[in-house]
């Protein structure tokens, strides 16, 4: 048995231990911006492409993949996330290739929940004073290839305060992409993620007054302690088969499963067809595994999903690389003539009007 075979059965045993599932903590964690995808390509596949994902995007899904870029890629992206609240996601992303087998990545998110009116008993109407949540998380990322198979792991810095209350906390992510076929053309993947520390709120904002207990008739200030919540850790697991119509006409089929420890499991289907790797529509279908007997509510992320990418080379190739060109691509990580692309997706939600998200993104 090789070391590779033998590391990928280790990842799987301790994933099926840490993620067995438990239906009476659904709803329990918090945190649950990190299971927010703003990125638009993997968000077009309904984020069910683990084996696959590249670059910025694969420190959000799976970051063995970050090093499958040629050199380095910035990525920009907004996501108006169930259109009607308001509610907005920015994100913004490096990679970039550190020697020959590894690659470094940092990448930001933060949550725009826009003005909100600061009510209170006598005012339930508002002040006519407003605040905004400040929900904010950084990712540090590194992964390494070795041959076929490439490891990855991400540390992540999470906070969510007001003006008043603020909870801090940090996670970890790691995963694992194995490639095999005769070009290089299937991919599997598996990521555990959000396993970190536990979060609570501390701040003024928790005090609250009350009658003094004892002799005298005035309040006291009591501080109140909030109560601890933990991420919302999940296991994913996704495959990946890319299928060569001619040169230029790929369709790339993904399978992708989520193994919710907070809520209830997922698993998807995706399609991807790419021209010349200049422009690629996608789409996929997501359904939200709900146990026998239960009553809990199905979330957003179920249903369909779709996206196109355009990708246009800043630079024309010589007539020497056109004719030095193979017949037929194999996928490699030479250096690649600087790409700008932009990036478009949908995923449809019941109620609220969906999910939009635009990205636009530099490769070089």
């Amino acid at each position: 048995m090789t070391k590779r075979l033998r590391f990928l059965i280790v990842l799987l045993f301790f994933g099926q231990v840490l993620f067995a599932g438990n239906p009476d903590r659904q709803g329990e964690a918090g945190a649950y911006e990190l299971v927010l995808n703003p990125w638009a390509r993997s968000a077009g596949l309904h984020s069910i492409n683990i084996g696959s994902v590249s670059g910025v995007e694969a420190m959000r899904l799976n970051p063995a993949g970050i090093n499958r870029i040629p050199g380095s890629q910035l990525l920009l992206a907004q996501t108006r996330y169930l259109v009607g609240t308001g509610i907005k996601l920015n994100a913004g992303g490096f990679a970039t290739r550190m020697g020959k087998h590894g690659a470094l990545g940092v990448s930001i998110m933060a949550i725009d929940f826009g003005e909100i009116k600061v009510t209170t008993d006598a005012a339930p109407e508002g002040t006519g004073v407003t605040y905004s949540p400040s929900f904010f998380n950084l990712g540090v990322g590194y992964s390494h290839n070795f041959e076929k198979v490439n490891v990855g792991i991400l540390f992540r810095v999470i906070t969510e305060s007001t003006a008043d209350i603020n909870s801090t906390g940090f996670g970890l992510d790691a995963g694992v992409q194995y490639v095999t076929g005769s070009r290089d053309n299937i991919k599997f993947g598996i990521a555990i993620r959000n396993v970190g520390t536990p979060m609570r709120f501390k701040g003024p904002g928790l005090a609250t007054r009350a009658d003094n207990p004892g002799e005298g008739n005035y309040q006291l200030t009591y501080s109140v302690r909030g109560a601890t919540y933990e991420l919302p850790s999940l296991l994913n697991i996704g495959l990946s088969v890319k299928t060569f119509l001619t040169s230029k006409h790929m369709l790339t089929f993904d399978m992708g499963f989520t193994a919710n420890s907070f809520a209830q499991d997922l698993v998807g289907l995706g399609i991807e067809y790419s021209l010349d790797d200049k422009f690629m529509l996608r789409g996929a279908y997501k359904l939200e595994l709900a146990q026998a007997g239960s009553k809990i509510q199905a979330s957003v992320d179920n249903g369909l999903s779709a996206g196109a990418s355009l990708d246009i080379p800043l630079k024309k190739k010589d007539i020497s690389e056109i004719l030095g060109e193979e017949e037929e691509k194999v996928e490699t990580n030479k250096k690649a003539p600087p790409r700008i692309g932009l990036d478009y997706a949908y995923k449809m939600t019941t109620p609220f009007d969906g999910i939009h998200t635009l990205g636009i993104r530099l490769s070089f």
